[in-house]
């Protein structure tokens, strides 16, 4: 039975936690721990031993990863130092934070001070009105004066963060834009990916780490000011060294003790885990649930009449099982209560106790010492149960900064990802002019198999086309026609033989002038989920603004009419990618925005509107793609364009629309060099120069269509075929 990974209703994966390598083996007893609970057993890995026992301590591994991570932190702060109107934020915030961690040593200084003046009164009998009411006023201000440096980091937290998250945003966009289509399938690309952009959609993982370093320096800073301040107030008080370590070991008692309680509680699983049942009358329980609760099974239920088969089942299954039943978070939660009992549970209690003896014992001896023994012991319960925890803050702080700075690493990692098709070096073309008269394609023994596939897509394919000529390529689907436009764009390298353009070997062409000299229409070709405007400009661009143009291209791809009829015309969003937000409409409203309201979403509560945008037909879809293409190759006047390639560019459309659409071509590509794939032999092979037939990924017949004819071979087969339907 495979393994179960649930995860926590509501718990969501520590930000920067590092993914394991090698295998989970529920079987391998030297590194997973089996545990039954209920019904359920639970599988977990094995803690190093390398790791720390100490509550709030970090593992070696986090120390480990902070080192591996430095260099990139340096590299973080250069790059928030070149941000504009940054850099000053931060050395604000900086400063403030600094003082901030300086505010409590200063407290406790006065608190110091008042204890003084206790002392002094009561050797004295007097008290100096003047320097009570100084230390007095300077302890409500450090009071004040926290809560105001605490507004000022919030103010200026804000403006800072954002440009960090804007900054960082488009990193995070570029590291992905610059990927090539082999590079990007690649499933360790993808996860690599998504390790570094767990957030991608406006985080703030570089804000969130600089927050979190500078967090730790103040707490370092808290720790060292308030630990020489508590020295130096207490140094004459009797017995504060006894009470200072008894308050303090409490704090230690109340780190095991929470620490313990984490680890027994539901949020506290382990990094790597899994949970499985193997009881079947547990798991037909569930299934017997279901039949009963799915709308879809009630059919066949009410007309087997199985309700008290049912139920009788259930109740059998019910008493085997019986108290171990239950899911699984309810069950462990129920198991983890049951182990709650330490030992540092139980001396935690007591243990509070100790001072308020020690305080006694000493009065016992010296009563007149009471109120100062009294204040001093509030005064070091207060600051060590405060500097206790500031502690482990501080500690727990790292271990959850070397996940951050992990994050960092793998942030900046991904723009190192090299891509599979190397870029070239020679220039392409030599001359613009030249070039919209057509390009020479040659390919030589050509063969190519896609990534992880044994299975040859081209095999040893040769042919050669010259400027201004008109390829088809026919054939059934699968048998390597849309292969060769792939390889023509380069979206992927030959493994054997070569492809020549213009008479230079493809890989050496610089990629960005190779791909701004062609058009491509693919086959599974996508609307970008943009405005139906910039789906058509980005054919072209430099020519992104040109309304005038981006019209002319939807009219040439027989688009512009139907998009005229869009309620909001070319603004349509075909797929809107931002969601409307709403809660508790009435059942009344249909349209809100100007869109429909779906009311899938439970009432009283926020509800999601996915607004999927305007539907299109098929046909409408494809010559929005073609008009897109249009754009690229034809319409502009100064386009560098030379060869045009077509992946059955009229898969969706009607027979006019079709006979439409390559008349145009034929009419508007002037003297570029033109390319077809297609499964149909319609008129356009009739004025081909060049057909290519393709089956089982090797090139058949080649010739033009009155040759191919008369050759009688499968291409005059197939045409005959398909000619006897019209006929």
């Amino acid at each position: 039975m495979p393994l179960l990974v649930p995860r926590a209703p509501g718990k969501r994966k520590r930000q920067g936690r590092r993914t394991g390598t090698g295998t989970f083996d529920p079987e391998d007893a030297s590194r997973v721990k089996h545990t039954r609970i209920g019904v359920w057993d639970f599988y977990e890995e094995r803690q190093p031993i390398l790791g720390w026992n100490i509550p709030g301590v970090a593992t070696l591994e986090h120390y480990l990863e902070v080192t591996r991570s430095l260099p990139y932190v340096w590299r973080m702060i250069k790059d928030i130092s070149s941000i504009p109107n940054c850099w000053l934020l931060v050395l604000i915030y900086v400063f403030v934070e600094l003082v901030q961690s300086l505010i409590p040593a200063v407290s406790l200084w006065y608190s110091g001070q008042l204890l003084t003046i206790v002392q002094t009164a009561i050797d004295t009998r007097t008290v100096d009105q003047d320097f009570l009411v100084r230390i007095s006023v300077g302890r409500m201000g450090c009071a004040v004066l926290g809560r105001l440096l605490n507004h000022a980091k919030t103010t200026i937290s804000y403006p800072l963060s954002k440009r960090l998250k804007q900054y960082y945003t488009v990193h995070l966009f570029h590291a992905r834009a610059r990927l090539d289509l082999p590079t990007f399938e690649d499933p360790a690309v993808q996860r690599q990916l998504e390790e570094a952009s767990q957030s991608f959609s406006g985080s703030g993982v570089a804000w969130d780490t600089f927050s979190m370093v500078i967090s730790a320096v103040s707490t370092a800073v808290h720790i060292t000011s308030e630990v020489s301040m508590l020295a130096a107030v207490l140094k004459d008080q009797p017995d504060s060294t006894l009470l200072a370590a008894i308050s303090l070991s409490q704090s230690v008692l109340d780190w095991v003790s929470k620490t313990k309680s984490m680890d027994r509680g539901q949020g506290a699983m382990p990094s790597v885990w899994a949970a499985t049942t193997r009881n079947q009358d547990f798991i037909r329980m569930q299934g017997l649930k279901r039949v009963i609760s799915v709308p879809d099974h009630r059919k066949e239920f009410v007309a087997g009449n199985l309700e008290e088969y049912c139920t009788s089942a259930f109740k059998e299954a019910a008493q085997r099982v019986g108290d171990e039943a239950g899911d699984f978070w309810e069950i462990r939660r129920e198991w983890k209560g049951r182990r709650n009992l330490s030992l540092a549970s139980l001396l935690k209690e007591p243990w509070k106790e100790l001072p308020q003896i020690v305080f006694t014992l000493r009065a016992v001896q010296y009563p007149a010492t009471i109120p100062v023994s009294l204040a001093s012991l509030n005064l070091i319960q207060h600051t060590a149960s405060s500097f206790g925890w500031t502690v482990y803050r501080f500690f727990d702080q790292f271990g959850s900064i070397a996940d951050q700075l992990a994050t960092v690493r793998k942030m900046y990692d991904i723009v190192n990802i090299p891509n599979r098709v190397p870029d070239g070096t020679v220039p392409f073309p030599e001359d613009t002019q030249k070039v919209k008269s057509g390009i020479t394609v040659e390919f030589k023994n050509v063969s190519y198999r896609y990534p992880d596939s044994e299975n040859w897509a081209l095999r040893n394919v040769s042919f050669k086309l010259l400027p201004g000529q008109l390829c088809v390529i026919v054939g059934a689907n699968g048998s390597g026609k849309s292969t060769v436009l792939k390889l023509i764009m380069r979206l992927y390298d030959v493994e054997e033989g070569e492809i020549l353009i213009d008479g230079r070997d493809i890989r050496t062409l610089q990629l960005a002038d190779l791909r701004q000299s062609v058009s491509v229409l693919f086959q599974d070709y996508t609307h970008f989920p943009l405005s139906i405007r910039d789906n058509i400009a980005l054919g072209n661009p430099s020519h992104a603004s040109d309304d005038d143009q981006i019209r002319l291209a939807a009219r040439l791809g027989g688009a512009e009419e139907f998009i005229e009829r869009l309620p909001e015309g070319f603004d349509t969003y075909l797929e809107r990618p931002v969601s409307d937000y709403y809660s508790g409409l009435p059942e009344g409203t249909k349209t809100l925005f100007g869109k429909p309201v779906d009311y899938g979403g439970i009432r009283g509560v926020a509800s999601l509107q996915s607004n999927t945008g305007h539907s299109l037909s098929g046909g409408q879809m494809q010559r929005l793609a073609v008009a897109r293409t249009f754009m690229r190759s034809i319409v502009s006047v100064d386009s560098s364009v030379g060869l045009l390639l077509f992946d059955e560019p009229s898969a969706s459309l009607d027979p006019t629309a079709e006979h439409d659409l390559f008349t145009r071509l034929r009419q508007l590509r002037g003297d570029k060099t033109m390319l077809f794939s297609s499964h149909r032999f319609g008129n356009l092979t009739r004025h081909a120069d060049l057909i290519l037939y393709m089956n089982d990924s090797v090139i058949e017949e080649a010739g033009t269509h009155a040759e191919l004819l008369a050759h009688g071979g499968s291409y005059a087969r197939i045409w005959n075929l398909q000619a006897q339907a019209f006929i």
